[in-house]
């Protein structure tokens, strides 16, 4: 299985870390970083999303990284078979981007692609609160069959810390995208 990850400029680039790291081993990943996703995890981690991911690849992990300008990588084509997509997380620019069909920039531009070859994209939008714009925006993507998910507590799940709430985020991601885990407390459970 593959599954392309694209980490777009929004608050929460240490979620989206995790999120990668929730993934199972076997499937392959390639990750898209966009420019402005760099100055936010410097400015929110103190650290380079590159160094991150790195350490992902250093313990065995099958990561093919891209940087957001590469348009005309492999997974940018509809003849590529890649299972899935995530944008974790997904700007307000991203999210209006992906909604008008403007496909200039490889995050937005295989997006572009699972929307079309009709493969599961979720998307993360990551702002509080929304304006009617953006929601117009994932109102529209849902009725394409976009998986509108953003990072929304839960108190059912036991929550009981910020890694705890994190998990359950994760969690509802990855079930969303029907990969298995079992990184929080289910209802009745």
């Amino acid at each position: 299985m593959k599954m392309i990850v694209g980490i777009s400029g929004a608050s929460g680039t240490a979620l989206a870390m995790k999120f990668i790291a929730a993934i199972p081993r076997e499937i392959e990943l390639f990750i898209i970083i966009s420019a402005s996703s760099k100055i936010v995890a410097k400015e929110e981690t103190g650290e380079k999303i590159e160094s991150k991911l790195d350490k992902l690849i250093e313990n065995g992990r099958k990561i093919t990284i891209f940087n957001a300008n590469e348009i005309s990588a492999n997974i940018a084509s509809g003849s590529f078979d890649v299972d899935m997509m995530a944008v974790v997380p997904t700007s307000m620019d991203m999210l209006a981007k992906i909604s008008s069909g403007i496909a200039d920039e490889l995050i937005s531009r295989t997006a572009s692609v699972m929307i079309k070859e009709g493969k599961k994209l979720l998307l993360t939008p990551r702002e509080l609160p929304f304006s009617a714009i953006p929601l117009e925006n994932m109102l529209k993507l849902s009725k394409l069959g976009v998986i509108i998910a953003p990072p929304v507590m839960a108190y059912y799940a036991k929550i009981s810390d910020l890694n705890s709430m994190e998990n359950f985020i994760i969690g509802r991601w990855l079930d969303s995208l029907k990969i298995p885990n079992n990184l929080y407390s289910r209802w009745g459970s």
